[in-house]
């Protein structure tokens, strides 16, 4: 069963949710900022996605901007600094069994439907 990462406020995330329901496939929903992925979730699902963690960084957030921009982290650091910020986290993220992606472009999504 597919997941999608999502976050209600957000324009993107909302039409990957569309996308989907569109879409007649069974989906569950995670509102990661009501339930924060945990630190093991985070890892697998960048695995999914083959990502390292500065890739799904919003740089666009505020957070980012007035206390990250310029500075390098390691993995491990970008890890423990999502799980503390998960609006940083790129969305909405929509993980399968073994792959996920990151629908900010919906048809991004389509890889992982059976069409």
């Amino acid at each position: 069963m597919l997941r999608i990462y999502h976050n209600p406020q957000c324009k993107k995330s909302r039409a990957g949710l569309k996308y989907l329901q569109d879409s007649g496939v069974a989906f569950e929903v995670v509102e990661y900022l009501k339930n924060p992925l945990k630190e093991k979730e985070l890892e697998k699902l960048l695995v999914k996605l083959n990502k390292k963690p500065a890739e799904v960084i919003r740089i666009q957030e505020d957070y980012y901007k007035q206390n990250l921009k310029g500075k390098n982290f390691e993995d491990h650091e970008w890890i423990k600094i999502i799980i503390q910020n998960p609006k940083l986290l790129q969305r909405p993220i929509v993980e399968k069994e073994y792959k996920a992606v990151i629908g900010d472009l919906v048809e991004n999504i389509d890889s992982l439907l059976n069409k």
